[in-house]
């Protein structure tokens, strides 16, 4: 088990504001330590923070997180929480489309079939994962959760901004996400296949 957190606004630079948002989205992956006590690592870029708590199981140095690649002269990073039960099979495709791993871990298969298929590797995804990519390509930042909330994904926007987390707590980090009951919200939770959750806009 692991924790990401984080937020993004592509319309908006950060770089002015870059130390108050590194200290903030730290804050953020601070509140998910329980969820990986073995390392932890933020990501900071114009248009997006992210942060890490890692539980280390496979490649300890070479699956440490946030997680770059380049491809055609642009950045993508990814956080990530999960299992991909078709890492190998995945692997082995994108080795022959050309693509070489410095890991032995399935964040660098995830982020490299993002590389390859863009927001439709969604579809080749099985397993139990929440993740979100900052493509600099597509000016964008992709968030994906597996088919049945395995692994938790809560979002929220605020003032143009995409904040996500693993947790609610961490989203109560950023400055507006307030824990304020959401009575329909809460009445879905109660309800069978809740879409939202108790608190406001999340």
């Amino acid at each position: 088990m692991c924790g990401i957190a984080g937020f993004c606004d592509y319309g908006d630079d950060f770089t002015e504001e870059a130390p108050a948002l590194g200290r903030l989205v730290r804050k953020m992956g601070n509140t998910l330590k329980h969820r990986g006590p073995d390392e932890n690592g933020i990501f900071l870029s114009r248009h997006a923070a992210f942060a890490h708590q890692r539980l280390c199981v496979i490649d300890p140095k070479g699956g440490r997180q946030p997680m770059t690649a380049y491809a055609g002269g642009y950045r993508y990073t990814v956080v990530y929480n999960g299992e991909l039960y078709n890492s190998g099979e995945l692997r082995r495709e994108l080795e022959a489309a050309g693509y070489l791993f410095e890991t032995s871990c399935d964040t660098e298969v995830l982020l490299k079939c993002y590389i390859q298929y863009g927001p439709a590797c969604a579809e080749k995804l099985n397993g139990i994962f929440a993740f979100a990519v900052d493509d600099e390509r597509r000016g964008c930042c992709f968030l994906c959760r597996d088919r049945f909330g395995v692994k938790p994904l809560f979002y929220t926007l605020r003032d143009g901004r995409l904040v996500f987390a693993s947790e609610i707590k961490a989203l109560f980090e950023y400055p507006g996400v307030d824990p304020v009951l959401d009575r329909q919200g809460l009445c879905e939770v109660f309800g069978l296949g809740p879409a939202r959750t108790s608190g406001v806009g999340v």
